[in-house]
């Protein structure tokens, strides 16, 4: 079987004066798939998106949306596909009817035919009670989800999502990822950017870590925490404990610890699989390590995020 893919670049690059936002960033999304793309402050997610979306050129490698070079045809890229940036683009002026009426004309739709779609879109994403307020009384998620409505108007094949949930309460953020959820099922390709390790998680076939403007590691959620191995954790009674525990799991595992005195937790990743949770709490008991619990179990995408790119979580970008 030959894969189709509805996002694919090599070696895309961009620089702005000295700071090299992308630095040879190959990307393979197949068509259907949600694909998750994570990084550090700065690693140029957000750049390429842009350049994926014909926002910004390239100023070298390449790229093709939808079948479409981003450069070379960068109409017919624009016609296949849909955008939500990190905030929204609706007109606070308008209701969240006639944003989406509005939308829906431009796009060549016609009185009950542009009707018709806004108001189907409103009901889908539960703001029909809100229709006819003017959009600057939304709430953050209401308008997130108003942005999202007027992309969708159109039915692009391909989506890209610039971390669209950022900022949301939890029900919003769960309201997106349920309509995320629903087109991909319906074949619509999703690029999403995010700064939420549980959303890429919860939401995407494949995940790829950007570091540095490249794509350092990609894989499945699975893949990915498969890859590292498990995590072994404590919490320890007093932080007097903090340190001998630190030197039992790093005589254990081989691995740093990670240290949190607030929590209290010692963790560190443990790639022998002959490692048992027995054996740490008997070393742990040797040593005088009082703890109050102890754990052995697959890596969240967070730690799996933290030890292979050596940073935190990532928060919002900055520049790129």
């Amino acid at each position: 079987m030959t894969t189709t893919y509805a996002v694919l670049s090599e070696g895309l690059r961009k620089r702005y004066g000295t700071v090299h936002a992308l630095r040879g960033l190959d990307l393979a999304v197949a068509e259907g798939t949600v694909c998750g793309v994570l990084g550090p402050n700065g690693a140029g997610k957000t750049t390429a998106v842009r350049v994926l979306t014909t926002l910004t050129a390239p100023d070298g490698g390449s790229a093709r949306v939808a079948g479409h070079d981003v450069v070379r045809e960068a109409a017919a890229v624009r016609a296949a596909i849909g955008v939500t940036g990190q905030s929204a683009s609706v007109d606070g002026e308008l209701t969240g009817r006639q944003n989406l009426r509005l939308f829906a004309r431009l796009l060549a739709y016609r009185g009950a035919a542009a009707r018709a779609r806004a108001d189907a879109l409103l009901e889908r994403f539960e703001l029909a009670g809100a229709a006819d307020r003017p959009a600057r009384t939304y709430s953050g998620g209401m308008r997130r989800r108003l942005d999202l409505a007027a992309c969708l108007l159109a039915r692009p094949p391909v989506l890209f999502l610039d971390e669209p949930t950022t900022g949301l309460d939890p029900h919003s953020r769960n309201q997106i990822w349920s309509a995320v959820r629903e087109l991909a099922g319906r074949g619509t390709t999703v690029l999403l950017t995010t700064q939420y390790l549980e959303e890429a998680d919860q939401l995407a076939d494949d995940i790829v870590l950007v570091d540095r403007g490249r794509a350092a590691h990609r894989g499945t959620p699975a893949e990915l925490k498969a890859g590292i191995g498990r995590y072994a954790e404590v919490v320890v009674a007093h932080p007097g404990a903090l340190a001998p525990a630190a030197a039992v799991l790093d005589r254990l595992t081989g691995a740093a610890p990670a240290l949190d005195p607030e929590r209290r937790t010692v963790g560190a990743v443990a790639t022998d699989p002959t490692l048992t949770l027995p054996r740490i709490v008997r070393a742990l008991d040797a040593a005088g390590a009082a703890v109050v619990d102890a754990s052995l179990r697959p890596p969240t995408l967070d730690e799996v995020f933290l030890r292979l790119t050596g940073r935190a979580v990532p928060g919002e970008e900055a520049a790129a």
